[in-house]
């Protein structure tokens, strides 16, 4: 007697697990869908508040974030690039990034996100890259680089172009 309660209790405990796993894969599945949604709005919406001179843009960053811009001695903290920034936001446009194509990737357990843009901007085409972290139900941005890109078959004029500074 005692073996056959042994065995219902174990044959359910072993069947909510199971039906506990499979649920938790169709809602990951689900939430992949809705925080790729959520990243690209975040990540459209970021660009526009730089657009507008909007300095809600630093509210994007985790308190940590790493700002990298194109110049080599651009590596700043959040606070080092708000200080860098603050007088173009004043101007009431700081600069106007169009999206012209964008890659978003969720990690496994939708707490870290990575993704790369090419971006139309004043300098030319440009490409962004970057780390999200979620916090508080928020995507953070950790981690953030922007870099102009050159054509391969003008590379050679470039070097030289910068040898020559």
């Amino acid at each position: 007697m005692i073996n056959r309660i042994n065995f219902r209790i174990h044959f359910i405990i072993g069947f909510l697990l199971m039906a506990s796993f499979l649920l938790a894969q169709h809602n990951n599945h689900f939430d992949n869908k809705m925080q790729l949604s959520n990243i690209n709005s975040a990540l459209n919406e970021w660009h526009g508040l730089a657009a507008v001179g909007d300095t809600c843009y630093f509210d994007f960053f985790a308190e940590d974030g790493l700002y990298l811009g194109t110049d080599p001695k651009e590596c700043w903290s959040l606070q080092e690039f708000k200080d860098f920034a603050i007088p173009y936001f004043r101007r009431g446009s700081a600069w106007n990034f169009k999206t012209k194509k964008r890659n978003v990737y969720v990690g496994q357990y939708g707490n870290y996100a990575w993704f790369d843009e090419e971006l139309d901007t004043w300098m030319g085409l440009c490409r962004g890259t970057g780390i999200l972290e979620k916090q508080d139900d928020k995507w953070r941005l950790k981690h953030y680089s922007l870099t102009v890109l050159v054509p391969n078959s003008i590379i050679k004029d470039y070097i030289k172009l910068l040898n020559t500074n």
